[in-house]
Protein backbone atom coordinates (compact mmCIF):
# COMPACT_ATOMS: atom_id res chain seq x y z
CA UNK A 1 0.00 0.00 0.00
CA UNK A 2 1.38 3.37 -0.95
CA UNK A 3 1.95 5.88 1.80
CA UNK A 4 1.85 9.69 1.54
CA UNK A 5 4.54 11.77 3.22
CA UNK A 6 3.41 15.23 4.35
CA UNK A 7 6.16 17.87 4.12
CA UNK A 8 6.06 20.81 6.51
CA UNK A 9 4.90 24.01 4.85
CA UNK A 10 7.53 26.73 4.48
CA UNK A 11 6.39 30.32 4.61
CA UNK A 12 8.33 32.51 2.20
CA UNK A 13 8.55 36.15 3.25
CA UNK A 14 7.75 38.39 0.32
CA UNK A 15 6.98 42.05 -0.20
CA UNK A 16 5.60 43.82 -3.25
CA UNK A 17 5.82 47.55 -3.97
CA UNK A 18 4.25 49.27 -6.97
CA UNK A 19 5.05 52.73 -8.34
CA UNK A 20 4.06 54.42 -11.59
CA UNK A 21 6.21 55.82 -14.38
CA UNK A 22 5.75 56.35 -18.15
CA UNK A 23 7.22 55.25 -21.47
CA UNK A 24 7.29 57.38 -24.61
CA UNK A 25 5.29 56.28 -27.67
CA UNK A 26 5.66 58.73 -30.54
CA UNK A 27 4.85 62.21 -29.22
CA UNK A 28 2.74 60.80 -26.40
CA UNK A 29 3.45 58.79 -23.26
CA UNK A 30 2.05 55.53 -21.92
CA UNK A 31 1.79 54.84 -18.19
CA UNK A 32 4.01 52.02 -16.92
CA UNK A 33 3.61 50.18 -13.63
CA UNK A 34 6.93 49.50 -11.93
CA UNK A 35 6.43 46.41 -9.75
CA UNK A 36 9.21 45.21 -7.44
CA UNK A 37 8.78 41.91 -5.60
CA UNK A 38 11.26 40.86 -2.89
CA UNK A 39 11.66 37.26 -1.64
CA UNK A 40 13.99 36.98 1.33
CA UNK A 41 16.92 34.65 0.74
CA UNK A 42 20.55 34.53 1.76
CA UNK A 43 21.85 35.15 -1.74
CA UNK A 44 21.05 38.31 -3.70
CA UNK A 45 19.72 37.93 -7.25
CA UNK A 46 17.92 40.44 -9.42
CA UNK A 47 15.88 40.04 -12.60
CA UNK A 48 14.23 42.67 -14.80
CA UNK A 49 11.30 41.76 -17.06
CA UNK A 50 8.73 43.64 -19.13
CA UNK A 51 10.39 44.00 -22.55
CA UNK A 52 13.21 46.38 -21.52
CA UNK A 53 15.78 47.66 -24.01
CA UNK A 54 19.54 47.74 -23.37
CA UNK A 55 19.42 51.09 -21.54
CA UNK A 56 16.73 49.79 -19.16
CA UNK A 57 18.55 46.48 -18.57
CA UNK A 58 21.71 48.37 -17.66
CA UNK A 59 19.77 50.29 -15.03
CA UNK A 60 20.39 47.50 -12.51
CA UNK A 61 24.01 48.55 -12.08
CA UNK A 62 23.15 52.24 -11.80
CA UNK A 63 20.32 51.55 -9.36
CA UNK A 64 22.35 49.32 -7.02
CA UNK A 65 25.21 51.83 -6.82
CA UNK A 66 22.83 54.79 -6.36
CA UNK A 67 20.92 53.03 -3.54
CA UNK A 68 24.13 52.18 -1.71
CA UNK A 69 25.57 55.67 -2.10
CA UNK A 70 22.33 57.30 -0.89
CA UNK A 71 22.30 55.62 2.54
CA UNK A 72 19.48 53.26 1.57
CA UNK A 73 19.30 49.45 1.53
CA UNK A 74 17.92 46.94 -0.98
CA UNK A 75 18.31 43.75 1.08
CA UNK A 76 19.31 40.19 0.25
CA UNK A 77 17.09 37.77 -1.62
CA UNK A 78 15.39 37.46 -4.97
CA UNK A 79 14.26 40.79 -6.43
CA UNK A 80 12.01 40.69 -9.49
CA UNK A 81 11.25 43.93 -11.32
CA UNK A 82 8.36 44.00 -13.77
CA UNK A 83 7.54 46.87 -16.10
CA UNK A 84 3.91 46.55 -17.16
CA UNK A 85 2.33 46.36 -19.68
CA UNK A 86 4.75 43.62 -20.70
CA UNK A 87 4.02 43.84 -24.44
CA UNK A 88 5.26 47.44 -24.81
CA UNK A 89 8.99 47.99 -25.25
CA UNK A 90 10.51 50.18 -22.53
CA UNK A 91 13.32 52.46 -23.67
CA UNK A 92 15.79 54.83 -22.05
CA UNK A 93 17.05 55.42 -18.52
CA UNK A 94 13.95 57.23 -17.16
CA UNK A 95 12.88 54.16 -15.11
CA UNK A 96 15.99 54.30 -12.89
CA UNK A 97 14.41 56.47 -10.21
CA UNK A 98 11.10 54.58 -9.72
CA UNK A 99 12.94 51.23 -9.73
CA UNK A 100 15.40 52.47 -7.08
CA UNK A 101 12.62 53.86 -4.87
CA UNK A 102 10.62 50.62 -5.07
CA UNK A 103 13.74 48.49 -4.38
CA UNK A 104 14.61 50.61 -1.35
CA UNK A 105 11.06 50.23 -0.06
CA UNK A 106 11.07 46.42 -0.24
CA UNK A 107 14.65 46.15 1.02
CA UNK A 108 13.95 48.33 4.05
CA UNK A 109 10.44 46.85 4.44
CA UNK A 110 8.88 50.28 4.33
CA UNK A 111 5.30 50.80 3.25
CA UNK A 112 4.94 53.79 0.94
CA UNK A 113 1.98 56.02 1.84
CA UNK A 114 -0.32 56.51 -1.16
CA UNK A 115 2.02 55.31 -3.95
CA UNK A 116 -0.90 55.58 -6.37
CA UNK A 117 -0.55 59.35 -6.23
CA UNK A 118 2.90 59.39 -7.78
CA UNK A 119 4.35 59.22 -11.25
CA UNK A 120 8.16 59.09 -11.11
CA UNK A 121 10.79 59.48 -13.84
CA UNK A 122 14.51 60.16 -13.76
CA UNK A 123 17.93 58.80 -14.66
CA UNK A 124 20.32 57.98 -11.80
CA UNK A 125 24.02 58.68 -11.48
CA UNK A 126 26.17 56.20 -9.53
CA UNK A 127 26.39 58.61 -6.58
CA UNK A 128 22.60 58.87 -6.33
CA UNK A 129 22.22 62.10 -8.29
CA UNK A 130 19.22 62.48 -10.61
CA UNK A 131 19.82 63.43 -14.24
CA UNK A 132 17.30 64.94 -16.70
CA UNK A 133 15.36 62.80 -19.18
CA UNK A 134 13.50 63.36 -22.46
CA UNK A 135 9.78 63.80 -23.04
CA UNK A 136 8.80 65.08 -19.58
CA UNK A 137 6.01 67.28 -20.96
CA UNK A 138 4.32 64.26 -22.58
CA UNK A 139 4.83 62.25 -19.38
CA UNK A 140 3.22 64.98 -17.26
CA UNK A 141 0.18 65.07 -19.56
CA UNK A 142 -0.17 61.28 -19.35
CA UNK A 143 0.18 61.31 -15.54
CA UNK A 144 -2.63 63.85 -15.28
CA UNK A 145 -4.76 61.78 -17.65
CA UNK A 146 -4.27 58.69 -15.46
CA UNK A 147 -5.29 60.56 -12.31
CA UNK A 148 -1.85 60.88 -10.70
CA UNK A 149 -1.68 63.99 -8.54
CA UNK A 150 2.09 64.20 -7.96
CA UNK A 151 4.94 63.99 -10.42
CA UNK A 152 8.57 63.52 -9.35
CA UNK A 153 11.06 64.53 -12.04
CA UNK A 154 14.69 65.69 -12.24
CA UNK A 155 14.99 69.31 -11.12
CA UNK A 156 16.10 70.35 -14.65
CA UNK A 157 12.78 69.09 -16.04
CA UNK A 158 10.52 70.58 -13.36
CA UNK A 159 9.66 73.84 -15.13
CA UNK A 160 8.78 71.95 -18.31
CA UNK A 161 6.48 69.53 -16.48
CA UNK A 162 4.83 72.34 -14.49
CA UNK A 163 3.31 73.66 -17.73
CA UNK A 164 0.61 71.00 -17.25
CA UNK A 165 -2.11 72.29 -14.96
CA UNK A 166 -3.72 70.11 -12.27
CA UNK A 167 -0.71 68.07 -11.12
CA UNK A 168 1.91 68.85 -8.43
CA UNK A 169 5.45 68.69 -9.81
CA UNK A 170 8.46 68.07 -7.57
CA UNK A 171 11.95 68.53 -8.96
CA UNK A 172 14.57 66.41 -7.16
CA UNK A 173 18.35 66.46 -7.31
CA UNK A 174 19.06 63.12 -5.64
CA UNK A 175 17.60 59.70 -4.93
CA UNK A 176 17.66 60.44 -1.18
CA UNK A 177 15.54 63.56 -1.71
CA UNK A 178 13.02 61.57 -3.78
CA UNK A 179 12.93 58.89 -1.07
CA UNK A 180 12.06 61.40 1.65
CA UNK A 181 9.30 62.74 -0.59
CA UNK A 182 7.58 59.41 -1.23
CA UNK A 183 7.74 58.30 2.42
CA UNK A 184 6.31 61.64 3.56
CA UNK A 185 9.27 62.87 5.61
CA UNK A 186 10.07 65.81 3.32
CA UNK A 187 7.41 68.45 2.86
CA UNK A 188 8.52 70.35 -0.24
CA UNK A 189 6.60 73.05 -2.04
CA UNK A 190 5.77 71.84 -5.57
CA UNK A 191 7.12 73.68 -8.60
CA UNK A 192 5.02 76.77 -9.23
CA UNK A 193 3.15 76.80 -12.52
CA UNK A 194 4.53 79.98 -14.06
CA UNK A 195 3.39 79.39 -17.61
CA UNK A 196 3.94 82.94 -18.80
CA UNK A 197 7.39 83.05 -17.21
CA UNK A 198 8.30 79.73 -18.84
CA UNK A 199 7.12 81.05 -22.20
CA UNK A 200 8.95 84.38 -21.78
CA UNK A 201 12.17 82.53 -20.93
CA UNK A 202 11.65 80.04 -23.71
CA UNK A 203 13.75 79.11 -26.67
CA UNK A 204 13.22 82.07 -29.00
CA UNK A 205 15.15 81.59 -32.22
CA UNK A 206 16.65 84.67 -33.84
CA UNK A 207 14.38 85.73 -36.68
CA UNK A 208 15.95 87.67 -39.54
CA UNK A 209 14.14 90.56 -41.23
CA UNK A 210 12.74 90.46 -44.75
CA UNK A 211 13.92 94.04 -45.27
CA UNK A 212 17.49 92.72 -45.54
CA UNK A 213 16.61 91.12 -48.90
CA UNK A 214 17.34 93.54 -51.74
CA UNK A 215 14.99 93.57 -54.71
CA UNK A 216 13.13 90.34 -55.60
CA UNK A 217 9.79 92.01 -54.92
CA UNK A 218 7.77 89.43 -56.85
CA UNK A 219 9.45 86.66 -54.81
CA UNK A 220 8.55 88.47 -51.59
CA UNK A 221 4.97 88.70 -52.85
CA UNK A 222 4.91 84.94 -53.43
CA UNK A 223 6.40 84.44 -49.96
CA UNK A 224 3.63 86.54 -48.41
CA UNK A 225 0.94 84.58 -50.25
CA UNK A 226 2.49 81.28 -49.17
CA UNK A 227 2.66 82.38 -45.52
CA UNK A 228 -0.90 83.77 -45.57
CA UNK A 229 -2.39 80.46 -46.69
CA UNK A 230 0.16 77.98 -45.32
CA UNK A 231 1.10 76.98 -48.89
CA UNK A 232 4.24 75.11 -49.90
CA UNK A 233 6.70 77.21 -51.94
CA UNK A 234 9.34 76.38 -54.57
CA UNK A 235 11.98 78.91 -55.65
CA UNK A 236 13.90 78.33 -58.88
CA UNK A 237 16.93 80.38 -59.85
CA UNK A 238 20.70 80.46 -60.39
CA UNK A 239 23.18 80.48 -57.49
CA UNK A 240 23.55 83.67 -55.50
CA UNK A 241 20.10 85.14 -56.11
CA UNK A 242 19.05 84.98 -52.45
CA UNK A 243 16.90 81.82 -52.32
CA UNK A 244 18.36 80.61 -49.01
CA UNK A 245 18.36 84.13 -47.59
CA UNK A 246 14.66 84.52 -48.37
CA UNK A 247 13.79 81.09 -46.94
CA UNK A 248 15.37 81.97 -43.59
CA UNK A 249 12.90 84.83 -43.23
CA UNK A 250 9.72 82.82 -43.77
CA UNK A 251 9.24 82.03 -40.07
CA UNK A 252 9.42 85.75 -39.28
CA UNK A 253 6.25 86.56 -41.23
CA UNK A 254 4.17 83.61 -39.98
CA UNK A 255 1.62 84.26 -37.19
CA UNK A 256 2.80 83.67 -33.63
CA UNK A 257 2.16 80.20 -32.30
CA UNK A 258 -0.87 79.68 -30.11
CA UNK A 259 -0.37 78.07 -26.69
CA UNK A 260 -1.68 74.76 -28.06
CA UNK A 261 0.77 74.87 -30.98
CA UNK A 262 3.65 75.83 -28.67
CA UNK A 263 2.95 72.92 -26.32
CA UNK A 264 2.70 70.47 -29.23
CA UNK A 265 5.95 71.77 -30.72
CA UNK A 266 7.67 71.65 -27.34
CA UNK A 267 6.59 68.01 -26.88
CA UNK A 268 8.27 66.97 -30.13
CA UNK A 269 11.52 68.77 -29.34
CA UNK A 270 11.48 67.39 -25.78
CA UNK A 271 11.10 63.82 -27.04
CA UNK A 272 13.98 64.31 -29.47
CA UNK A 273 16.21 65.68 -26.68
CA UNK A 274 16.62 69.08 -28.35
CA UNK A 275 14.65 71.19 -25.87
CA UNK A 276 17.22 71.79 -23.11
CA UNK A 277 14.45 72.61 -20.64
CA UNK A 278 13.28 75.68 -22.57
CA UNK A 279 9.81 76.25 -23.94
CA UNK A 280 9.55 76.54 -27.73
CA UNK A 281 8.05 79.97 -28.38
CA UNK A 282 8.97 80.70 -32.01
CA UNK A 283 8.03 78.66 -35.03
CA UNK A 284 10.77 76.15 -35.82
CA UNK A 285 12.91 76.48 -38.92
CA UNK A 286 14.68 73.30 -40.06
CA UNK A 287 17.12 73.12 -42.98
CA UNK A 288 18.52 69.58 -43.35
CA UNK A 289 21.45 68.88 -45.67
CA UNK A 290 20.70 67.04 -48.92
CA UNK A 291 22.72 64.01 -47.74
CA UNK A 292 20.12 63.26 -45.05
CA UNK A 293 18.70 59.72 -44.90
CA UNK A 294 15.04 58.73 -45.08
CA UNK A 295 14.99 58.11 -41.33
CA UNK A 296 16.66 61.45 -40.64
CA UNK A 297 14.07 63.33 -42.68
CA UNK A 298 10.89 61.43 -41.82
CA UNK A 299 11.86 59.81 -38.53
CA UNK A 300 12.53 56.21 -37.64
CA UNK A 301 15.39 54.10 -36.36
CA UNK A 302 15.37 51.01 -34.15
CA UNK A 303 13.47 53.00 -31.56
CA UNK A 304 11.45 55.40 -33.76
CA UNK A 305 12.03 59.09 -33.11
CA UNK A 306 10.90 62.25 -34.92
CA UNK A 307 12.71 63.33 -38.08
CA UNK A 308 13.35 66.78 -39.49
CA UNK A 309 9.86 67.04 -41.00
CA UNK A 310 8.33 66.54 -37.52
CA UNK A 311 10.83 68.85 -35.84
CA UNK A 312 9.54 71.48 -38.29
CA UNK A 313 5.94 70.89 -37.13
CA UNK A 314 4.04 74.20 -36.94
CA UNK A 315 7.03 75.85 -38.64
CA UNK A 316 9.12 75.76 -41.82
CA UNK A 317 11.03 72.92 -43.48
CA UNK A 318 13.54 74.27 -46.00
CA UNK A 319 15.03 71.88 -48.56
CA UNK A 320 17.84 73.65 -50.40
CA UNK A 321 19.22 72.18 -53.63
CA UNK A 322 16.11 70.01 -53.95
CA UNK A 323 17.34 67.78 -56.85
CA UNK A 324 20.44 66.87 -54.81
CA UNK A 325 18.30 64.97 -52.31
CA UNK A 326 17.91 61.28 -53.03
CA UNK A 327 14.82 60.74 -55.16
CA UNK A 328 13.57 58.02 -52.81
CA UNK A 329 13.85 60.41 -49.87
CA UNK A 330 11.79 63.03 -51.68
CA UNK A 331 9.18 60.52 -52.80
CA UNK A 332 8.48 59.26 -49.27
CA UNK A 333 7.91 62.89 -48.29
CA UNK A 334 4.86 63.14 -50.55
CA UNK A 335 2.32 61.42 -48.30
CA UNK A 336 3.31 63.25 -45.07
CA UNK A 337 2.90 66.56 -46.90
CA UNK A 338 -0.66 65.55 -47.74
CA UNK A 339 -1.63 64.01 -44.37
CA UNK A 340 0.27 66.27 -41.99
CA UNK A 341 1.63 63.27 -40.08
CA UNK A 342 4.19 60.48 -40.38
CA UNK A 343 3.38 56.90 -39.40
CA UNK A 344 6.33 54.62 -38.66
CA UNK A 345 5.69 50.89 -38.28
CA UNK A 346 7.94 48.40 -36.51
CA UNK A 347 7.45 44.84 -35.29
CA UNK A 348 6.70 46.19 -31.80
CA UNK A 349 3.98 48.51 -33.14
CA UNK A 350 3.50 51.78 -34.97
CA UNK A 351 3.94 55.37 -33.85
CA UNK A 352 2.72 58.63 -35.36
CA UNK A 353 4.52 61.96 -35.45
CA UNK A 354 2.76 65.16 -36.57
CA UNK A 355 4.40 67.13 -39.39
CA UNK A 356 2.04 69.97 -40.26
CA UNK A 357 4.72 72.26 -41.63
CA UNK A 358 5.22 74.69 -44.48
CA UNK A 359 7.62 73.29 -47.08
CA UNK A 360 9.96 75.78 -48.76
CA UNK A 361 12.27 74.36 -51.41
CA UNK A 362 14.92 75.81 -53.70
CA UNK A 363 16.65 74.50 -56.80
CA UNK A 364 18.83 75.60 -59.69
CA UNK A 365 17.40 75.38 -63.23
CA UNK A 366 20.26 73.07 -64.31
CA UNK A 367 23.40 71.43 -62.85
CA UNK A 368 25.57 74.52 -63.47
CA UNK A 369 22.73 76.82 -62.43
CA UNK A 370 22.67 79.23 -65.36
CA UNK A 371 20.18 77.75 -67.83
CA UNK A 372 18.04 80.57 -69.23
CA UNK A 373 20.29 83.31 -67.82
CA UNK A 374 20.85 86.08 -70.38
CA UNK A 375 24.18 87.17 -68.82
CA UNK A 376 25.97 83.86 -68.22
CA UNK A 377 26.21 80.92 -70.58
CA UNK A 378 24.90 77.52 -69.47
CA UNK A 379 27.54 74.77 -69.84
CA UNK A 380 25.11 71.85 -69.50
CA UNK A 381 24.02 69.61 -72.36
CA UNK A 382 20.29 69.04 -73.01
CA UNK A 383 20.67 65.49 -71.67
CA UNK A 384 22.22 66.75 -68.41
CA UNK A 385 19.48 69.34 -67.97
CA UNK A 386 16.73 66.79 -68.57
CA UNK A 387 18.30 64.26 -66.21
CA UNK A 388 18.73 66.93 -63.53
CA UNK A 389 15.10 68.03 -63.76
CA UNK A 390 13.80 64.47 -63.58
CA UNK A 391 15.24 64.13 -60.09
CA UNK A 392 12.17 66.04 -58.90
CA UNK A 393 9.03 64.12 -59.81
CA UNK A 394 5.83 65.62 -61.14
CA UNK A 395 3.71 64.32 -58.23
CA UNK A 396 5.99 66.10 -55.76
CA UNK A 397 5.77 69.35 -57.74
CA UNK A 398 1.98 69.01 -57.70
CA UNK A 399 2.10 69.13 -53.89
CA UNK A 400 3.93 72.45 -53.95
CA UNK A 401 1.31 75.17 -54.36
CA UNK A 402 3.49 78.10 -55.45
CA UNK A 403 6.42 78.06 -57.88
CA UNK A 404 8.39 81.26 -58.39
CA UNK A 405 11.50 82.15 -60.39
CA UNK A 406 14.30 84.01 -58.59
CA UNK A 407 16.45 85.83 -61.19
CA UNK A 408 19.83 87.49 -60.79
CA UNK A 409 19.61 91.09 -59.58
CA UNK A 410 20.85 94.28 -61.18
CA UNK A 411 23.57 96.36 -59.52
CA UNK A 412 21.18 99.21 -58.69
CA UNK A 413 18.93 96.77 -56.82
CA UNK A 414 21.85 95.60 -54.70
CA UNK A 415 22.69 99.23 -53.85
CA UNK A 416 19.11 100.04 -52.87
CA UNK A 417 19.21 101.06 -49.19
CA UNK A 418 15.46 100.85 -48.62
CA UNK A 419 15.10 97.11 -49.22
CA UNK A 420 11.31 97.12 -49.21
CA UNK A 421 8.92 96.24 -46.39
CA UNK A 422 9.99 94.78 -43.06
CA UNK A 423 8.90 91.37 -41.79
CA UNK A 424 6.62 93.07 -39.25
CA UNK A 425 4.69 94.90 -41.98
CA UNK A 426 4.22 91.75 -44.06
CA UNK A 427 3.36 89.72 -40.97
CA UNK A 428 0.52 92.11 -40.14
CA UNK A 429 -1.22 91.31 -43.44
CA UNK A 430 -0.50 87.59 -43.07
CA UNK A 431 -2.03 87.52 -39.59
CA UNK A 432 -5.14 89.33 -40.85
CA UNK A 433 -5.57 86.81 -43.68
CA UNK A 434 -5.07 83.87 -41.31
CA UNK A 435 -7.68 85.33 -38.93
CA UNK A 436 -10.24 85.38 -41.76
CA UNK A 437 -9.46 81.75 -42.52
CA UNK A 438 -9.83 80.64 -38.88
CA UNK A 439 -13.22 82.33 -38.68
CA UNK A 440 -14.35 80.82 -41.98
CA UNK A 441 -13.33 77.26 -41.09
CA UNK A 442 -14.25 77.41 -37.40
CA UNK A 443 -16.84 74.67 -37.83
CA UNK A 444 -14.46 72.23 -39.55
CA UNK A 445 -12.05 70.06 -37.59
CA UNK A 446 -8.33 70.28 -38.46
CA UNK A 447 -8.85 73.02 -41.05
CA UNK A 448 -7.08 76.23 -40.01
CA UNK A 449 -5.73 77.60 -43.29
CA UNK A 450 -6.52 77.49 -47.00
CA UNK A 451 -3.80 74.94 -47.70
CA UNK A 452 -5.60 72.45 -45.40
CA UNK A 453 -8.95 72.88 -47.15
CA UNK A 454 -10.24 69.41 -48.20
CA UNK A 455 -11.59 68.80 -51.71
CA UNK A 456 -15.16 68.36 -50.46
CA UNK A 457 -15.19 72.00 -49.29
CA UNK A 458 -13.59 73.56 -52.38
CA UNK A 459 -16.84 74.35 -54.16
CA UNK A 460 -18.29 75.86 -51.01
CA UNK A 461 -15.42 78.19 -50.14
CA UNK A 462 -13.70 78.67 -53.53
CA UNK A 463 -16.69 79.49 -55.71
CA UNK A 464 -15.84 81.18 -59.03
CA UNK A 465 -17.93 83.44 -61.21
CA UNK A 466 -18.40 82.71 -64.93
CA UNK A 467 -15.40 84.79 -65.96
CA UNK A 468 -13.15 83.01 -63.48
CA UNK A 469 -14.37 79.58 -64.61
CA UNK A 470 -13.76 80.45 -68.27
CA UNK A 471 -10.21 81.69 -67.64
CA UNK A 472 -9.28 78.69 -65.48
CA UNK A 473 -10.65 76.27 -68.09
CA UNK A 474 -8.47 77.82 -70.79
CA UNK A 475 -5.42 77.70 -68.54
CA UNK A 476 -6.01 74.04 -67.70
CA UNK A 477 -6.27 73.10 -71.37
CA UNK A 478 -3.30 75.16 -72.57
CA UNK A 479 -0.88 74.30 -69.73
CA UNK A 480 -2.10 70.71 -69.16
CA UNK A 481 -2.45 71.07 -65.40
CA UNK A 482 -3.28 67.99 -63.34
CA UNK A 483 -6.37 67.65 -61.12
CA UNK A 484 -4.20 68.28 -58.06
CA UNK A 485 -2.80 71.46 -59.64
CA UNK A 486 -6.41 72.58 -60.19
CA UNK A 487 -7.20 72.34 -56.49
CA UNK A 488 -3.94 74.12 -55.62
CA UNK A 489 -4.84 77.01 -57.92
CA UNK A 490 -8.22 77.41 -56.21
CA UNK A 491 -6.65 77.38 -52.74
CA UNK A 492 -4.02 79.96 -53.68
CA UNK A 493 -6.71 82.14 -55.28
CA UNK A 494 -8.70 81.90 -52.04
CA UNK A 495 -5.61 83.14 -50.15
CA UNK A 496 -5.10 86.04 -52.57
CA UNK A 497 -8.70 87.11 -51.94
CA UNK A 498 -8.14 86.88 -48.18
CA UNK A 499 -5.08 89.11 -48.43
CA UNK A 500 -7.25 91.71 -50.17
CA UNK A 501 -9.93 91.29 -47.52
CA UNK A 502 -12.66 90.24 -49.99
CA UNK A 503 -14.85 87.16 -49.80
CA UNK A 504 -15.40 86.54 -53.52
CA UNK A 505 -12.61 85.18 -55.72
CA UNK A 506 -12.10 87.35 -58.80
CA UNK A 507 -10.49 86.57 -62.14
CA UNK A 508 -7.44 88.59 -61.09
CA UNK A 509 -6.89 86.17 -58.22
CA UNK A 510 -7.16 83.21 -60.58
CA UNK A 511 -4.68 84.79 -63.00
CA UNK A 512 -2.08 85.32 -60.27
CA UNK A 513 -2.61 81.82 -58.89
CA UNK A 514 -2.12 80.30 -62.37
CA UNK A 515 1.06 82.30 -62.79
CA UNK A 516 2.44 80.52 -59.72
CA UNK A 517 1.97 77.13 -61.49
CA UNK A 518 3.77 77.77 -64.78
CA UNK A 519 6.96 76.03 -63.61
CA UNK A 520 5.05 72.73 -63.64
CA UNK A 521 5.59 72.47 -67.35
CA UNK A 522 9.15 73.79 -67.32
CA UNK A 523 10.41 71.23 -64.81
CA UNK A 524 8.43 68.13 -65.69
Amino acid sequence: MACMVMLPSVRVRTMLVRLYSAALRGVDALEVEVEVNHVKREKFTMSLVGLPDAAVRESSQRVLSAIGNSGLYFGNGLITINLAPADVRKEGPSFDLPIALAMAAVGMERELPHPERYCVVGELALDGGVRPVKGVLSIAMEAKKQGRTRLIVPVENAAEAAVVEGIEVYGVESLHQAWLLVIGELLEVPEQRDLQGFIDGGSADFVEDLRDVKGQFHVKRALEVAAAGGHNLLMVGPPGTGKSMIAKRVAGILPDMSLEEAIETTKIHSISGKLNGRFKVTRPYRSPHHTISDAGLLGGGTHPGPGEVSLAHNGVLFLDELPEFKRQTLEVLRQPLEDGSVSISRASGSVRFPCQCMLVAALNPCPCGYYGDVKRECRCSPYQIEKYRQRVSGPLLDRIDIHVEVPLMEFKELRDEQGGESSAEVKERVVAARSRQRERYAGHERVYSNSQLPSRLLERYCHLDDEGVSYLEQAMEMLHFSARAYTRILKVARTLADLEGVESIGVNHIMEAVQYRTLDRKLS
